[in-house]
């Protein structure tokens, strides 16, 4: 795979903005109902947790459409992240601002936080240039294990990574890139594509693709 990955960094005492994909249900009580997708990113996050880096953990959660709202906060995430790793997990209201820094500043090595969702932000969605210049000025490194968000030209997955000189994936968007690519170019005969999703337009070229 020619992408670098987490261990290719240098991370040790290094401040790494991990943008994950924590976008999971949450019941009427603000509980998670389903952690797949945080014990997901759990090798990237124990790696660069046990090589000593100030680990920022950046996610959205369900479409707040940039206005704050106590439905979609990410709150009751850290929580649950804080008893699978079985170690504290700041959790910072803000992404942005003193609040944030504080948050940053005050991280050990081989500690995290957990930033409250980008998309409270309106200028996330936007991929607001001076947002992402903003969000990279907050870390040293840049990893993106977000896999099922990282086709958005958002300002966490895509314009923040032009500040950085080495952008690295996370184990998961690697373990993904690797499957697909061997499927794509080189798959193994016969094979079945289950293929979901409502938005049949965007299925379509993929279907073709697969055809072939």
């Amino acid at each position: 795979m020619n992408k670098l990955t987490i261990e290719d960094l240098d991370v040790k005492g290094k401040r790494v903005f991990l943008r994950v994909d924590f976008n999971v249900p949450l019941d009427s009580n603000q509980q998670v109902t389903d952690d797949n997708r945080i014990r997901a990113a759990l090798p990237t996050i124990d790696y660069l947790l046990n090589n000593g880096a100030r680990l920022i953990l950046v996610s959205h959660l369900g479409r707040p459409k940039g206005v704050a709202a106590e439905e979609f906060s990410l709150r009751p995430v850290a929580e649950r992240l804080e008893k699978i790793l079985d170690k504290k997990v700041v959790f910072s209201p803000t992404v942005v601002g003193p609040v944030a820094q504080t948050a940053i500043d005050c991280l050990a090595n081989g500690e995290c936080t957990l930033m409250e969702n980008i998309r409270f932000y309106p200028e996330e969605e936007k991929n607001d240039s001076q947002f992402s210049k903003d969000l990279a000025s907050l870390a040293d490194v840049y990893v993106n294990d977000a896999f099922g968000t990282a086709h958005r030209a958002h300002s966490s997955t895509c314009g923040i990574a032009r500040y950085f000189e080495t952008p690295a994936c996370g184990y998961l968007i690697e373990k993904e890139l690797n499957f697909l690519g061997k499927l794509k170019d080189n798959p193994e005969h016969p094979f079945c594509a289950i293929i979901g999703g409502a938005k049949v337009k965007d299925k379509i070229d993929v279907i073709s693709s697969l055809l072939d």
